[in-house]
């Protein structure tokens, strides 16, 4: 296992192709933004390049910070082979979400023919696998020593167990949409506005940016127990938008609908997503000054 913070992490067996693979999505999404940039089309809408795009640069993301979690784990049987799995099943899913935005139809909740209603249920088991793996690598960073600083152990801790939620209400969106379908209802609805998507899309990344913060205050020169505090503190911010998009959904009104109370949820959130950052910028900014 490489040192907790080194950049070689993706030479690790069960990281590679988690990082290899992460790299192409990201790069698939950017280059769906490129034919949409030149195509034009509806961003929103079930048939759009938003999906090729989103989808490539948020499976490309989850699988590099996968490789980088996996890395920082002691071996144990068959995690290269799981690891990979997990590399693939997520290239499968983008692919196939490119190939029906390719055709010229929904990727998702398209029952309209067999062949569709196959694609879809393929990417539902496929995303279900990545979910059960994301659990038992959760676990495992409770369970098992990774030498992580305690700040860092802190943000992967927390990425990961919102990444197993965030995948856990994409299931649920799934399954609800269905049961709405065969109503005859709109599908990625909830009540009168609410979009079941947007709590699962909330905190889908905080196993990139709380790290990512973590990674940044080491960098500046923060010391280790104030590094904890303020990864806790946007742990705590990134918690409170995720109840607060949980909430609107729930209370069947649209993103920003807000009522005083999720509006409060929403600006605690911000406050304490805003104020670490502003701390680790100033701190590199007295960094760099001094190095001069």
């Amino acid at each position: 296992m490489d040192t907790p913070l080194s950049p070689s992490w993706f030479r690790d067996r069960r990281a590679w192709q988690l990082a290899v693979i992460g790299v192409l999505l990201v790069v698939s999404g950017l280059a769906h933004l490129v034919i949409w940039a030149v195509a034009g089309g509806p961003w929103e809408g079930s048939i759009s390049w938003r999906k090729p795009i989103l989808f490539g640069i948020s499976g490309g993301l989850t699988c590099l910070s996968l490789g980088w979690a996996w890395a920082q784990l002691p071996w144990r049987r068959g995690d290269a082979w799981l690891a990979a799995t997990v590399a693939w099943a997520l290239l499968v899913e983008v692919c196939l979400i490119d190939l029906q935005t390719w055709r010229g139809v929904a990727s998702h909740f398209n029952r309209s023919t067999p062949f569709d209603s196959w694609l879809y249920d393929a990417m539902g088991l496929l995303i279900l696998w990545v979910t059960l793996l994301a659990v038992d690598l959760t676990i495992r960073f409770f369970r098992q020593p990774t030498g992580l600083p305690a700040d860092m152990l802190l943000a992967a801790r927390a990425g990961l167990v919102l990444l197993v939620i965030s995948c856990g209400l994409g299931i649920w969106v799934s399954v609800h949409g269905d049961m709405r379908m065969a109503a005859g209802l709109e599908p990625e609805r909830y009540g009168a506005a609410g979009v079941p998507k947007f709590p699962h899309g909330a905190v889908i990344h905080a196993l990139q940016w709380l790290p990512l913060l973590a990674w940044a205050a080491r960098r500046a020169g923060v010391t280790e127990p104030s590094r904890f505090w303020l990864v806790a503190a946007a742990i705590v911010g990134t918690t409170l938008i995720g109840g607060f998009a949980l909430m609107q959904t729930l209370a069947g009104r649209s993103r920003f609908d807000v009522t005083p109370v999720t509006g409060t949820l929403l600006a605690a959130g911000v406050i304490c997503l805003v104020v670490p950052a502003i701390v680790v910028a100033a701190a590199a900014g007295r960094a760099m000054t001094s190095s001069r």
